[in-house]
């Protein structure tokens, strides 16, 4: 859009990394009447805890048209039809499970089925509900076949990404600055904030003075313009989510390259296993209260075979939680500024593109204004919570026993109001799904996530004497959708061959 009556001027985004540079390339795809410009210090690294997406990077580089072909070869990225989660629980027969994103072939095919088995299953039948049997991208990646299919194939699927964050930030700099934004390396000395409460200008080490009409917080956990300058306050997850640290290193790809990010339970937290074109990311995310840095290290090179390699561990802090105002006077904190929930589920830039893009509608129909502050915050908390309750839920019903750190897990009794009810109607609702829809309980996640996590950790009733069930008619049913996927699955590549076209 071109400049509208009360649109900024001038837009300064402080701090750069993967968070700046997508702000910085969609507000100069849509609001090409102000002036944005960048400060980035060449300081202070990218952080980059997680190389992963959801679906919603897809939607932010169809926001400013750029195809697959643009980016991905320059960031060695992969595709992703969803996660592995190994080890999680210790039922037998649920030691792991795939959690998929969504295809058009649930709903109409796959979902009907898959809740009804949960039904049954819950009641005592012994059907299958594992999910792993029921959706078409689980098919896929265990088949190695990327999520593009031919161009005959009438159902959507959606997908999401593994990439270098380094370089995406590199890729996402060189888009931005083509599209006009001025990028200026400096360090920020000093913010100065109006006697009206807004934010007036960022004082640089060189002396010079920016000015702007409208800041937007990119300054990664520090939080320099939103935290430290308007002293908006800061809501720990700490009570809920124990793990505060983490610890990265590279290994060797392999030659067919997974579909998959993969997460692997470990003594104290989790290890993630992310396929690049060149190499594996790995981390392992833990909690210092259980576990120091180097038995953190210790353990994640033993999980991957490099205990007698020379590969260089690097170690990171997290702070887990939300502000409490994503916006906030002529102020908009956008990634690690605003918060930070772990990356088990890869949501860290859904939500800052979900931040970004509704800020920029909620400003818009304000006419410029901040009538919508309050909503918006609303909108982007819910987010952030909704979030927390899901990755919550993995730990609070893991069946692990193998350490404190499990066990205390498990007893946690930190869990909101929404989760509670999730949970009492896992076990108690003859219509999990619809009866999430009339309550409201939807949040972040849609049904069949929560399904998926639940059914796939094996939270079934445990009757000595299951009541008896004739599952001759679930078996044709399942054996007739398993074939309808194995046919869907011949309209897709091999990953490999997808990424060298």
């Amino acid at each position: 859009m071109n400049n509208s009556e009360g649109q900024p001027k001038k837009i300064l985004i402080v701090g750069g990394g993967t968070a700046g540079w997508m702000v910085a390339s969609l507000l100069a795809s849509k609001w090409q009447g102000s002036e944005i410009s960048l400060v980035e210090s060449k300081d202070i690294g990218i952080i980059g805890v997680g190389e992963g997406s959801t679906p919603h990077l897809k939607l932010f580089f169809d926001a400013i048209k750029v195809t697959d072909a643009q980016w991905m070869p320059r960031c060695n990225a992969t595709y992703k039809n969803g996660i592995t989660f190994d080890n999680w629980s210790a039922i037998a027969g649920f030691e792991s499970y795939f959690h998929p994103f969504a295809a058009q072939t649930d709903d109409a095919f796959t979902l009907p089925l898959f809740f009804r088995n949960i039904r049954a299953r819950m009641q005592g039948h012994e059907v299958d509900a594992h999910p792993d049997k029921y959706f078409l991208e689980t098919y896929l990646t265990r088949n190695h076949l990327g999520p593009i299919p031919a161009e005959s194939f009438p159902f959507g699927i959606a997908y999401g990404y593994h990439f270098d964050s380094a370089l995406l930030g590199q890729f996402l700099a060189e888009h931005a600055q083509n599209q006009g934004v001025n990028r200026i390396v400096a360090n920020v000395a000093e913010v100065e904030v109006h006697p009206n409460g807004d934010l007036s200008a960022v004082m640089l080490s060189d002396g010079r003075r920016l000015k702007a009409d409208f800041f937007i917080d990119c300054s990664g956990f520090n939080s320099l313009l939103m935290q430290q300058s308007l002293k908006v306050s800061f809501k720990s997850f700490k009570d809920n989510l124990f793990n505060d640290s983490a610890v990265v290193m590279p290994s060797a790809i392999s030659s067919v390259l997974p579909v998959e990010t993969r997460s692997t339970a470990l003594s104290s937290g989790w290890a993630w296993k992310i396929p690049l074109r060149n190499r594996f990311g790995n981390g392992y995310v833990y909690s210092s209260d259980y576990i120091d840095a180097d038995q953190a290290e210790t353990e994640l090179r033993q999980h991957l075979g490099l205990l007698e390699g020379d590969v260089q561990a690097r170690h990171l802090k997290m702070k887990v939680g939300r502000v409490e105002k994503h916006w906030h006077k002529n102020c908009l904190a956008v990634g690690l500024s605003q918060g930070f929930i772990e990356p088990l589920e890869a949501t860290a830039i859904a939500l800052s593109f979900n931040t970004i893009a509704q800020f920029m509608q909620y400003f818009q129909e304000g006419k410029f204004t901040n009538q919508y502050e309050q909503a918006f915050n609303q909108n982007i908390n819910g987010r952030f919570d909704g979030i927390r309750d899901y990755i919550v839920c993995h730990y609070k019903v893991n069946q692990r026993t193998d350490s404190a750190y499990w066990l205390d897990n498990a007893a946690n009794a930190n869990i909101s109001d929404t989760l509670r009810a999730i949970l009492t109607l896992w076990h108690k609702s003859p219509d999990f799904a619809g009866d999430m829809l009339k309550y409201k309980l939807m949040g972040s996640y849609q049904p069949k996530s929560w399904a998926c996590l639940l059914a796939g950790y094996g939270i079934f009733p445990r009757l000595a004497m299951p009541q008896s069930f004739d599952c001759s008619m679930h078996q044709q049913e399942l054996e007739a959708l398993h074939d309808f996927i194995r046919r869907c699955g011949l309209n897709f590549k091999p990953h490999n061959e997808l990424l060298t076209q």
